[in-house]
């Protein structure tokens, strides 16, 4: 399974390059003809195009998470939750699963269960790039948090303030980049 990208919500095209375990040609086609038909924003013709892949093998966990991934692109937030869950439950050594709910964490603002799957993630495969990438953005997330929690307590001395305002540019700035790489 791969990486859904970054934590914004432009999140799965660059999934789609490095599915899973894609080992036969009928199986490229059906990646293909998804991330086609994603790229047209056609989200209802991909999540068919997902969906019949599944009808016809229904344990294949590649459609199961090609549907969550495209769930998720619809903003079927709670469909695409239950779909990761179930997956990282019956594939727990697998990073992607975990990755991709620490994405609907953050997209709800849950930071803290957004660390734990990518934490989760990672124990799974250290070297998942895009996991540890995610991890980073989290960490930068929650010290945003609790210093605007400090900050509602009283005033902050000028270096808290200086950091706060660092974190939340470049949180800014990594939502906002063009161009800004898939993870």
């Amino acid at each position: 399974m791969p990486p859904v990208t970054r934590l914004p919500p432009r999140l799965p095209r660059a999934l789609l390059a490095a599915l899973l375990f894609v080992s036969s040609a009928a199986w490229s086609d059906v990646v293909s003809d998804v991330h086609t038909l994603m790229g047209r924003n056609n989200l209802a013709g991909a999540l068919q195009v997902a969906q019949a892949a599944e009808a016809a093998n229904p344990r294949d966990a590649q459609a199961r998470f090609l549907i969550a991934v495209v769930l998720m692109e619809m903003q079927r937030n709670d469909e695409a939750l239950a779909a990761f869950t179930r997956l990282s439950q019956e594939y727990p050594e697998l990073p992607e699963p975990f990755n991709n709910l620490a994405l609907l964490h953050v997209r709800a603002g849950r930071l803290e269960l957004a660390r734990q799957a990518l934490e989760s993630a990672l124990r799974n495969d250290a070297t998942h790039r895009a996991s540890r990438a995610n991890l980073g953005e989290v960490y930068l997330m929650l010290a945003v948090q609790t210093w605007e929690q400090a900050a509602a307590q009283g005033p902050l001395d000028q270096r808290l303030v200086r950091k706060l305002e660092a974190a939340r540019a470049l949180l800014k700035a990594v939502d906002t980049a063009p161009g800004s790489p898939a993870r």
